[in-house]
């Protein structure tokens, strides 16, 4: 399946520069239609009230974790299908396989670029 670049995407991170990083790389890539939440129950919030075609997620965040939403969007039935890549600091194999068997579509360790971005979500869609 071939990346839509007027695909909504919600970027959650609770560092504002770090959205606007996320956000600059998408615009990089050609993805003009980003939203933002600072924590896991703010996108919650946002998921179930608006269409999003993607959530690009930070790991480390209060008071809700990338991994809980991660959690708390695999056990909703309306969500359980969004595509959902975590970034992070971390890049040991006990953080990938834990994310990976609670359903991430892809990993992203922090920092990255643009391509490396773009190449994550093609791999997502690739799936879909």
């Amino acid at each position: 399946m071939r990346i839509d670049p007027e695909m909504p995407i919600l970027v959650v991170d609770d560092y504002v520069q770090m959205l606007r990083i996320i956000n600059g790389l998408l615009r990089d890539i050609g993805f003009e239609n980003v939203d933002t939440a600072m924590d896991g129950a703010e996108a919650l919030r946002k998921l179930r009230r608006f269409q999003y075609g993607m959530v690009i997620s930070d790991w480390n965040m209060e008071p809700m974790t990338g991994y809980q939403l991660l959690e708390e969007i695999r056990s909703d039935e309306e969500l359980h299908d969004m595509p959902f890549i975590m970034v992070t600091a971390e890049s040991k194999t006990e953080f990938v396989i834990s994310a990976k068997q609670a359903g991430v579509s892809n990993y992203i360790v922090k920092p990255f670029t643009s391509l490396t971005l773009k190449e994550k979500m093609e791999q997502v869609f690739a799936d879909y």
